[in-house]
């Protein structure tokens, strides 16, 4: 059990669970509460510098926390209602046109999702923190409970945007490649249009925050499964930055600062009206493998096969990022054949 994880266990044992609470903690992306018939979606997120998301744009800043707070409650399968947050501003940079273009990009969000503000807390600081609220409604929630061998894994979008981010941040604050990298900044996109039709098909889902691996070994750990991955769709970013940096490009898919897209599991006796509806509503995913029995985690890329029975490296258990960087790259190494 890795560090982080022992301290929330820690924690959950202390504190009284709500009768209102359907589901058990680590279960569901968020957690699932029934009051008066009504199942209701929490969900609370916290943002900063540790992140490694660009704030030198603060519209995309806002756009970003924003949709990255949504993102458990559209994994639940849920229609996001409310929102409030808590942020302490950056007192160095972040001026009144800093703090309305921030702000716009979370009404911008909030707006195309149809939920409202509910209210907050501000608070100043000498670096910038923001946490994020979002309550949703579902009738079927979804999981990370479910999924069973033979299942069908699948992914929106392309993996790699958060770790390309986090690694652009390291290259702005370092300068340790010069000139030779101009990427695009993150922005991430709502799944939303794309929850609707998982929630009617899925056996599991996750958001990718901690990157695609951290989410198939959180289905691997509580479902008893397995997974072998053979299909993944690198954005065509990634793919260049790790030719310059000269790094095995599964780093973005094994590194913890993630996309934010939706990874699921489909029966496969579901699997043709799944592809035909999502064609029929012009919905892209991806295939990315199959869940297999335990006993088995595989990423197959090429002509080489990366083993992961034994990882346990989490970013938040190292002091410098630099680290746990190495120990990935080792990882890969000594597992690769």
């Amino acid at each position: 059990m890795n560090k982080e994880t022992g301290t929330i266990r820690r924690i959950i044992e202390i504190l009284p669970k709500s009768e209102f609470l359907q589901n058990e903690f680590f279960q569901s992306d968020s957690e699932i509460i029934e009051i008066q018939g009504r199942k209701l979606l929490f969900s609370m997120d916290d943002f900063s510098k540790e992140d490694f998301f660009r704030d030198d744009a603060p519209y995309q800043l806002g756009s970003n926390v924003a949709i990255a707070t949504i993102s458990d409650i559209l994994a639940s399968g849920g229609d996001p209602l409310m929102y409030a947050h808590s942020m302490s501003i950056d007192t160095s940079t972040w001026d009144k046109h800093y703090i309305d273009a921030f702000s716009e990009g979370i009404a911008a969000v909030l707006k195309e999702i149809g939920a409202g503000f509910i209210g907050g807390d501000l608070g100043r600081s000498d670096s910038w923190k923001y946490t994020g609220v979002a309550i949703g409604e579902t009738h079927r929630p979804i999981t990370r409970i479910g999924t069973k061998e033979g299942d069908i894994i699948f992914m929106t979008g392309m993996v790699g945007a958060g770790n390309i981010e986090a690694t652009m941040n390291l290259v702005l604050n370092n300068n340790f490649l010069g000139n030779k990298i101009d990427l695009p900044r993150l922005k991430l996109k709502i799944r939303q249009k794309e929850s609707l039709l998982i929630r009617e098909y899925a056996t599991s889902c996750i958001d990718t925050s901690d990157g695609v691996l951290s989410g198939l070994n959180t289905f691997a750990e509580l479902n008893h499964v397995g997974y072998q991955i053979d299909n993944l769709k690198y954005s065509p970013e990634g793919i260049r930055l790790s030719q310059i940096i000269g790094k095995p490009l599964c780093l973005l898919f094994m590194g913890e600062c993630g996309e934010y897209e939706l990874l699921f599991t489909i029966n496969p006796q579901q699997l043709d009206q799944f592809v035909a509806e999502a064609e029929k509503k012009n919905l892209e995913f991806t295939q990315i493998g199959l869940i297999t029995a335990e006993g088995n985690k595989s990423l197959a890329e090429a002509d080489k096969s990366v083993n992961f029975m034994n990882f346990d490296i989490r970013a938040r258990d190292f002091e410098q990022i630099e680290e746990y960087l190495t120990e990935l790259i080792n990882y890969v190494e000594k597992n690769r054949k």
